[in-house]
């Protein structure tokens, strides 16, 4: 589309505003039609039109539209289009202000050169100043070569900001197309990752540096789609099959986060009886502690209204976290997946409920553990990588959390995995078990075995004399009241009676104040 300015004698201002209507609808519209039906036949929504289903409708203001590059060099000087490949700017999300920026493929190819750059650097400081959620739509081919170390210096401004603005206000990152090389640093420093299967894809080198220096043929979707980074690398936390169902789960995870780290989360009207007494659970959980369970069910059955929006649902299934409500508040919830590996921790699974208890800790979400967790996976690759590191993040992110924290010990709870999953002896505000709970050191079959070894050796029938110690050791160390005589938990409950024992105490704990100690910052195991 060739340029609307033109040598003029416009004299009067309805002139000035007509000229300036036609310059913005330009703005909008994109230099090249053609790039526009591309980006349609790529299964692919334009910059506007994803900006539109974010936010509510006719609140979104954009910042700097007219915005132009300024470099000189490999045919730049004759293209310089407006908003320069990305859109900034601000509205509402059910009624909230959000801030936002989105890549436009069209132009450039949503590369990043140095405008680029500081229209994002400039959305970013808003937010911050504004104490906003920050929510960016990627689409880009990374930084625009043309432009060199400039473009380079752009990313790094938007690492800085994303490190700065990390636990002060919401960032997410929506994945609507390619993002390779250093650009995917700027959603691996942010709080959630979204992804739509089919378009998105992140690596830091691509398929054909992969096969010049490894001789590996793969394909972009092997290498970096949204199947790979949802279910083996971790870092994607959502998928969705469509940008328009992507966009509305972006839009129910900003109406459970506060604005910032000064807020609570919105409270919504609870339809759900705070006193429901959830009489499911007397079927849903095997008093065998070697029956498996789904605790999606568990959890679907405490929460308001059965509605729980999970976290990084494909990648370590053996532990399950993310949100709901209790009485209209938003909770953080941890638990053990007796479905998935029998719900044992390992070094996916620590990684992964650590990042999740620290980011509720930022945003001021209480938190509730739901613990059946028969001790850490054994065997030699999990040593090797190191689950003794791992599994300290998992215990690190819990001592340091200072929200709201209420421990359910609905089964057992066997070893160190017991003290990791947020026991009172790391500080959790409140510990209840249900009357089949088993806490101890491990297993009853395990510990008969080493305690009473000699015993069972020497004795004529050892399979008997086996089962004999094993019942022994249950009744006096395993026995479901053998804690709470002790003061490590604090009620044994019964099960129906779950939903209004969490709503009551997270009442009580509404308010809690917890001091931080005097220090620039801890150091966290790696």
């Amino acid at each position: 589309m060739a340029d609307v300015l033109v040598e003029s004698d416009f004299s009067d201002l309805r002139s000035r505003v007509t000229e300036l209507h036609l310059v913005k609808d330009q703005a909008r519209q994109g230099p090249d039609p053609r790039a526009t039906q591309a980006q349609w036949d790529k299964g692919k929504l334009t910059v506007h039109e994803r900006l539109t289903l974010l936010f509510d409708e006719g609140t979104f203001t954009e910042i700097e539209p007219l915005r132009r590059h300024r470099a000189q060099g490999f045919g730049l000087e004759a293209k310089k289009p407006y908003t320069d490949g990305v859109v900034t700017g601000w509205g509402q999300v059910h009624g909230r202000t959000v801030f936002a920026y989105a890549h436009d493929f069209r132009i450039f190819g949503g590369s990043l050169g140095e405008a680029h750059a500081e229209k994002i650097h400039k959305v970013m400081d808003l937010a911050e100043a504004a104490g906003a959620p920050l929510v960016s739509l990627s689409d880009g081919a990374g930084a625009r070569i043309q432009e060199g170390v400039t473009a380079l210096a752009g990313y790094g401004g938007i690492f800085r900001r994303n490190v700065k603005a990390s636990g002060v206000i919401p960032q997410i990152s929506v994945m609507l197309g390619p993002c390779a090389g250093g650009a995917t640093y700027s959603p691996a420093l942010t709080d959630f990752v979204f992804m739509v299967r089919g378009i998105a894809q992140m690596y830091i080198t691509g398929p054909d540096v992969v096969k010049a220096v490894t001789g590996e043929e793969i394909t972009h979707e092997q290498l970096g789609g949204a199947a790979v980074h949802a279910g083996v690398s971790g870092a994607a936390g959502f998928v969705c099959e469509s940008e328009e169902e992507c966009l509305e789960e972006v839009r129910y995870l900003l109406s459970l986060l506060p604005a910032n780290n000064r807020e609570l989360p919105p409270r919504e009207v609870c339809t759900d009886p705070a006193d429901r007494r959830c009489e499911k659970l007397l079927t849903l959980v095997p008093a065998d502690p070697m029956m498996s369970y789904d605790m999606h069910a568990v959890i679907e059955e405490i929460v308001d209204e059965g509605e729980f929006f999970e976290v990084h649902a494909q990648w370590a299934t053996n532990i399950v976290c993310g949100f709901a409500r209790l009485d209209g508040h938003v909770v953080g919830i941890v638990g053990n997946q007796p479905q998935s590996l029998a719900g044992v921790l390992d070094i996916h699974a620590s990684e992964k409920a650590a990042r999740f208890v620290q980011t509720c800790d930022a945003f001021s979400i209480p938190l509730v553990t739901l613990v059946d967790v028969p001790g850490f996976l054994p065997g030699s690759d999990q040593e090797h990588n190191g689950i003794i590191r791992h599994g300290a993040k998992l215990l690190y992110a819990y001592c340091n959390a200072t929200v709201p924290r209420i421990q359910v010990i609905v089964r057992k709870a066997y070893g160190g995995s017991y003290i990791v999953m947020d026991s009172r002896s790391i500080g959790a505000d409140l510990s209840f078990a249900w009357p089949i709970n088993e806490i101890a050191v491990m297993g009853a079959e395990g510990a008969a075995n080493i305690v009473f070894r000699r015993e069972i050796a020497a004795s004529p029938d050892p399979e008997r004399a086996r089962a004999q110690a094993i019942r022994e050791y249950r009744r006096e160390l395993m026995h479901p009241y053998y804690a709470a005589e002790r003061g490590l938990v604090d009620d044994v409950i019964d099960p129906v009676d779950t939903r209004s024992v969490l709503i009551r105490s997270l009442a009580m704990l509404r308010a809690k104040q917890a001091p931080i100690p005097a220090r620039k910052h801890g150091n966290s195991p790696t």
